[in-house]
């Protein structure tokens, strides 16, 4: 895809005021709008956005294309490194050099050539290198698939050579008393031995979270299952063993709902803030531009997520899979580095995470934008991308973890899953078919294909599983045959 010119982006503001013309959401439980109430709910809504947005024309020199000038400095810096640069005798040295240069070409190829994504701040192209980095990121992970334990260690150490050593994981528990009246010295020491830069980084992590999923309901869902599942897997992987007012107090009541606190207060805040951009030039005072710069480095425009988790069926199901892949992702960070050896404060940690956090922020905005627009008929490239590397990250896991994995779960806490689970898929099983009773398809349905009326059934299942309005009782009924009277 072509990068977009100046009459395409003239026209930003048109497409963007028809798409929210067209899409009018409603709540489960609303009652439905007539024709002309619809109407004038999109009229409001069109002038509240345009209040809220505007944008001069911010195209300059840094937003446009230059294909021809990459192209040109890109075929410069081959010629000089083949012809001018001298060589060296070393096959490990050039061997690693060129993978290096191999992995630059590419990122610099799909920078340059590849389309946009959802998001435009700081620049387009700060999220096609991030799409390409989860590209290669990927490709590594496929390529440690296919090797053997010990040779993919050996293969980090060319990374840093203090990888590739077994680690020596920290128990967090052992001693659980808050007040240790044995050490009259420091009665605290416990809780203070516990406040180490994770737990710093538990909070902006979460802070950062909630401004990648914007759903309170999910980010509590969420930090408060995986604090179960640090019980649940605790006898697998040391490092999971707190005590409980680690679990409860510090983690999940302290830093991350203050995280996700702060992290809805800062949604709000761009919520609430009109978005009106002008070209850096045509601002008069220097503390303006310097205000224009900063600005540059949030958002362009903002969208508030209103999954409906419960509003049909479908939208239920996704959100439970957003909950799983989202779990799957944190319980791949500790277990990784379990079995490649990485230990917990080594920079490769950090750098993942900053990069999920912005492969999750694209991938959950184009999942947004397939469940509510009618017209996305597919799921955007990064959350396809990051489904598959999470995907990847668990095989990885499995096959070189596979004695640590399979160790048996305690029969009370399998006892409290399997609970959690049949309580979940009976609620489910209520609010979605039996107190709205029921699906239900009209057997006297005949047609001269003779089985016709099986699929037919099957199609008005599907547009019953994906409705939006699940405050409607549901009925699919098929009472007239084809061809009759």
């Amino acid at each position: 895809m072509a990068p977009l010119g100046l009459g395409e982006h003239a026209n930003i503001r048109d497409r963007r005021r028809k798409c929210i013309m067209k899409t009018v959401s409603e709540s489960d439980s609303s009652v439905p709008l007539s024709a002309g109430g619809k109407e004038s709910e999109m009229k409001e809504r069109a002038i509240l956005d345009e209040k809220k947005f505007s944008d001069d024309g911010t195209l300059s020199y840094f937003w446009r294309a230059h294909t021809v000038t990459v192209l040109v400095i890109f075929i410069g810096v081959l010629i000089y490194v083949s012809m001018f640069e001298p060589v060296k005798d070393n096959t490990e040295y050039n061997t690693k050099r060129g993978l290096v240069a191999c992995i630059l070409v590419f990122i610099l190829l799909g920078v340059t050539v590849t389309p946009d994504g959802p998001f435009r701040r700081p620049h387009p192209a700060v999220w096609r290198f991030t799409f390409c980095c989860s590209i290669v990121y990927e490709l590594g992970l496929v390529f440690i698939l296919f090797q053997t334990g010990n040779d993919s260690r050996k293969l980090l150490q060319h990374i840093d050579s203090k990888l590739g050593y077994p680690l020596e994981e920290k128990d967090y528990g052992g001693n659980c008393k808050i007040y240790d009246e044995g050490v009259p010295d420091d009665p605290f020491h416990n809780v203070k031995d516990k406040l180490d830069v994770f737990t710093w980084t538990h909070l902006f992590g979460w802070w950062l979270k909630a401004l990648v999923l914007r759903d309170w309901w999910l980010c509590t869902v969420i930090s408060v299952s995986f604090e179960i599942l640090e019980y649940t897997l605790e006898h697998q992987l040391p490092n999971f063993s707190e005590c409980w007012w680690d679990h409860w107090i510090m983690d999940a009541l302290v830093c991350n709902s203050l995280g996700i606190y702060l992290g809805m207060k800062t949604l709000h805040y761009f919520s609430m803030k009109a978005y009106h951009w002008r070209n850096l030039w045509s601002i008069p005072t220097y503390r303006g531009k310097l205000k224009r710069i900063i600005a540059q480095f949030g958002p362009y425009t903002w969208v508030d997520y209103d999954w409906k988790s419960t509003s049909s069926l479908g939208r239920w199901i996704v959100t439970l899979f957003i909950i799983f892949v989202f779990l799957l992702a944190e319980l791949n960070t500790f277990y990784l580095k379990f079995v490649l050896w990485v230990p917990p404060d080594h920079y490769l940690n950090l750098i993942r995470l900053l990069f999920f956090l912005l492969w999750g922020a694209v991938a959950l905005r184009e999942g947004y934008q397939y469940l509510d627009d009618p017209d996305c008929t597919k799921i955007g490239r990064q959350s396809w991308i990051i489904i598959v590397i999470i995907s990847t990250e668990f095989l990885i896991v499995a096959k070189y973890g596979w004695d640590t994995i399979t160790i048996p779960i305690p029969k009370p806490i399998s006892s409290f899953w399997l609970i959690g689970f049949m309580t979940l898929l009976l609620w489910t099983s209520w609010k979605f078919v039996l107190s709205h009773g029921g699906i239900k398809c009209d057997h006297s349905y005949q047609s001269n294909a003779g089985l016709e009326f099986f699929p037919q059934c099957v199609h008005n299942v599907c547009n019953w599983y994906f409705s939006g309005n699940a405050a409607t009782q549901v009925k699919i009924l098929n009472s007239e045959e084809q061809g009759g009277a």
